[in-house]
């Protein structure tokens, strides 16, 4: 056995002894099926109960069992292999008028009881120091509910030998296409959420998210210049049907979009291709451009520039220490003439779009989830709300937005799927491109800055190619794009149709102190900027 065979088999297993016996021992994770509902309601009924009779005036339990796997390698060899689980509860109490949080792994009616108690010993102790009490925004009890993401094949089921085999594929074959390094991973997530609240409210809920993902880089041997594309694929909410390679088209003569299924290995080969073109390409001449955005790059910029100014908390200033505020104030959206974009831009916020990461049935407040504008053509008429938040904006009800990461944390404010709607006459990527004198057609994500007030920013991307006079030329490099938020959407001036709408997103956006993260999508389809200021990024090399 060569030195290369060696590294990737003890690779693989180190990576296999790092999974606990459970995990290898056969079903999901080894583990009997998650506990009935039937269980699970008399376990949060003595939750209930125990808050009531020590004086809460209201409370909401979540029973909860999170299982998460990811698996790393690189080029040859497996770096890690992690899996996990975790069971427990957590009990949010309004006792004398404020909030109260206790968790436990103690899942008996016994500790669960217990926890309920201390949570209302907490809230009154809190209440000695708030000045206004909670204001809930109604919330008619459900009964018995259930809801499931609609996957057809359970990740966690497929073994893990199977996985390590299709990373390894997709590793060698963007080695076999010139990359000079490439490391690759895959995250499945399965969160067994049972909600129950004193509202009336028996909520379970199965919850499946999965991300492939990987990274290529390509070196010049004469110039010691190095050049990255990350995976085009994009996390979502589906099982590993999402895995089976079948291609869904092409885009503007440059990249594949993948939307129901994502072809790692198709992927990973065009990025070999692409990072040896990328260190060979022209640096960008700064200036002002056309920029036409691929949904792979637009949904970072839709996040950080629309998502989080438009989460209420952060605009309160709750999360002004550790993530700043808004300059998307109260008053632009009450005032309903704030223009945010042109009258092209159009956002809606939502829980439900299937294959999102954030589509549920229900928030972790036991509220349905639904779609609402956040922007209608251009104007800024609404935010992201929980139902203690309501009443600020003198609504009646919460927008579904209450989530908590763990069993252990306390469910708060977190961004839904926010997306830049389609336009409504039919057009590609192609006929927007045609009267392009002078742009840029940019791919992928790549790295930020946005300033504490979600307005002055800059982006980069994967992937950069030239347009000159209608036409796509050659690749660029060393480009970003600068602007601020209101002037940015303000110059889109053209929106491709709905049949080229697509998810991007994430599932680590953090909020929180405790930190806590979210798994949220973005979607839009292709669309143009006109007039934007783009700089040079490249470093020079001594």
């Amino acid at each position: 056995m060569n030195r290369r065979k060696f590294l990737q088999y003890t690779g693989l297993t180190t990576g296999f002894l790092l999974v606990p016996n459970w995990a290898r021992s056969g079903g999901v994770f080894g583990q009997p099926a998650s506990i009935p509902a039937s269980e699970k309601k008399k376990l949060a009924d003595a939750a209930l109960n125990a808050a009531t009779k020590k004086g809460a005036k209201y409370v909401d339990v979540r029973i909860g069992r999170y299982l998460n796997q990811s698996i790393f390698t690189r080029e040859d060899r497996v770096e890690n292999i992690v899996s996990g689980e975790s069971y427990g509860a957590g009990v949010r109490v309004i006792a004398d008028g404020a909030w109260g949080f206790y968790a436990t792994d103690q899942v008996t009616p016994e500790g669960i009881a217990k926890a309920a108690e201390q949570a209302v010993a907490i809230a009154k102790a809190n209440a000695k120091l708030q000045d206004a009490p909670v204001i809930l925004a109604p919330q008619k009890g459900l009964g018995e509910v259930a809801w499931r993401t609609p996957i057809v094949k359970n990740a966690f089921e497929v073994p893990v030998a199977d996985k390590v085999a299709l990373l390894m594929e997709v590793n060698r074959a963007a080695m076999e296409n010139g990359a000079n390094f490439i490391n690759s991973s895959l995250f499945q997530v399965n969160e067994q959420k049972y909600f129950a609240s004193s509202d009336g409210s028996y909520i379970d809920q199965d919850v499946h998210r999965i991300w492939p993902v990987f990274n290529v880089t390509g070196i010049d041997p004469k110039g010691g210049r190095f050049q990255t594309r990350a995976s085009l694929g994009t996390p979502c909410g589906r099982g590993w049907e999402y895995m089976s390679g079948a291609e869904t088209g092409k885009r503007p003569g440059v990249v594949t979009r993948y939307t129901d299924s994502y072809d790692m290995i198709e992927d990973a080969t065009a990025a070999a291709k692409q990072v040896k073109e990328k260190v060979a390409a022209k640096s960008v001449g700064p200036g002002q451009y056309t920029l036409v955005l691929d949904p792979s790059h637009l949904y970072l910029t839709i996040h950080e520039s629309i998502g989080h100014p438009t989460e209420l908390d952060r605009v309160l200033g709750y999360e002004a220490n550790y993530a700043g505020t808004s300059f998307a104030t109260i008053d632009k959206a009450k005032s309903k003439e704030f223009k945010y974009g042109s009258p092209k831009v159009t956002v809606l916020a939502d829980k439900i779009e299937p294959g999102s990461l954030g589509a549920v049935g229900y928030d972790d407040e036991g509220v349905p989830t639904k779609q609402w504008p956040i922007i209608n053509e251009g104007i800024l008429v609404d935010y992201q709300k929980t139902r203690d938040q309501a009443h600020i904006m003198d609504q009646k009800e919460s927008d579904g937005c209450s989530y908590a990461d763990h069993w252990s944390n306390v469910q708060f404010q977190r961004m839904p799927n926010v997306s830049l709607q389609p336009g409504k006459e039919r057009l590609t990527p192609d006929e927007m491109i045609k009267d392009v004198e002078r742009g840029i057609f940019i791919v992928g994500a790549g790295s930020f800055s946005i300033d504490q007030q979600r307005y002055n920013f800059q982006f980069g991307g994967q992937l950069f190619y030239e347009i000159e006079k209608g036409e796509i030329k050659g690749m660029l490099r060393d480009v970003a794009y600068q602007s601020n938020t209101q002037e940015f959407w303000n110059s889109c001036v053209a929106i491709c149709d709905e049949s080229d709408y697509r998810l991007g997103g994430s599932f680590f956006d953090g909020k929180g102190q405790p930190s806590q993260v979210s798994a949220v999508s973005h979607g839009s389809p292709t669309t143009r900027f006109d007039k934007v200021n783009v700089i040079n990024t490249a470093r020079k090399i001594a």
